[in-house]
């Protein structure tokens, strides 16, 4: 068994003496943004969209010869900013601020953002690894996104809650966030190494203009999850992209006749407290985001398991597929419970 969690310190190691697969990618938020650099801007705020997947709005700027330029500003999700107690009320068209980010990989006028100086020198800083840059008014470092252990108030309840991701809790993928990790160091087999090495960042990203995420990558999601009991089944509703799965608990529940999806057919059975979930039948073609695929064969364990106390529930993820895996592969993460944190509408809006 391939456990990633386990992996990443020799990873790191092995790291230092080889070259990245795809340079871009490796330097890059998402291969669309260079943070390796920063650079720091002033305008005019002439349009904004408060919408997920990411806020977005432009600034007019004056360049060094004088001339007028628009920049397009891209950051996180709402339901980041939503848990920093970050509102759309901070900002609004005909504002003069400034900000600093990673410009665009493509030498266009366009920037990911991570501070945010307000007109009334109140600093959004709107990443929880960033810093402040301009003043020690600093916005966005309280709310949901910052609570490090759970509420243990309500162990009746089992897994059967709202469960809230945070900023202290690591990715599922390793390589999330992680622009040193070496998606190369997964136990590829040759086909699904030829794919990785072919894929374009920027071009190739499944999830591009709102297309929903398959599993197993959906359950990476960030935000809100939760369980509900609805007799016989137990239905699953993640925040990300509004999506439902069903677990079947059923003894005679079967894939049979039922035609493949990009989130599949799951089956579920207790094992104590633990919730074991097989799912197959998964069309989605993706292990992840960044080129490494998935065929039709995929089968997936997942176990979900609550503490005693109700304050935390573990996640485990076993991924077994032998047209891109060697090995099985093995993922895990955990969730938090914090009461009061609902399952908000995502509503994608494309580019």
């Amino acid at each position: 068994m391939f456990s990633m969690n386990n992996a990443i310190g020799w990873i790191a190691l092995i790291c230092v003496f080889i070259l990245p697969f795809d340079a871009s990618a490796h330097h890059s938020r998402n291969g669309k943004f260079d943070n390796t650099v920063m650079i720091e801007l002033e305008g005019e705020i002439t349009r904004l969209t408060w919408k997920n997947p990411h806020v977005r709005f432009t600034i007019r700027v004056r360049s060094n010869d004088g001339e007028e330029e628009l920049w397009e500003i891209e950051t996180t999700s709402i339901s980041h900013l939503r848990n920093q107690n970050i509102t759309k009320a901070l900002l609004a068209v005909g504002d003069k601020v400034k900000v600093a980010g990673n410009p665009s990989v493509r030498g266009v006028s366009a920037m990911w953002v991570t501070n945010v100086l307000l007109t009334n020198q109140q600093e959004l800083v709107i990443d929880p690894k960033d810093k402040p840059r301009w003043t020690d008014q600093i916005l966005g470092r309280s709310g949901v996104r910052f609570v490090e252990e759970g509420d243990a108030s309500a162990p009746e309840l089992g897994i059967y809650r709202v469960w809230t991701h945070t900023a202290v809790i690591p990715m599922l993928f390793p390589s999330t966030g992680n622009p040193d990790f070496d998606l190369s160091s997964y136990p590829l087999t040759d086909v699904a190494r030829s794919a990785l090495a072919a894929h374009d960042p920027i071009n190739d990203n499944p999830t591009a203009n709102c297309r929903p995420k398959g599993m197993p990558t959906i359950m990476e999601q960030p935000y809100p999850l939760e369980f509900i009991a609805q007799d016989p089944d137990i239905v699953l509703r993640l925040e990300e992209y509004d999506t439902t799965r069903i677990i079947h608990m059923t003894d005679d529940a079967t894939p049979k006749g039922k035609s493949p999806h990009r989130l599949g057919y799951s089956i579920g059975r207790w094992e104590d407290q633990t919730l074991v979930v097989t799912t197959t039948g998964i069309n989605y073609g993706h292990f992840n985001q960044t080129g490494i695929p998935l065929s039709d064969a995929v089968e997936i364990e997942e176990r979900f398991t609550p503490s005693d106390d109700g304050s935390r529930m573990d996640y485990k993820m076993k991924i077994m597929d032998p047209a891109t895996f060697t090995e099985q592969i093995e993922l895990q993460k955990y969730w938090l419970y914090v009461p009061g944190v609902t399952v908000e509408p995502y509503g994608c809006v494309s580019n």
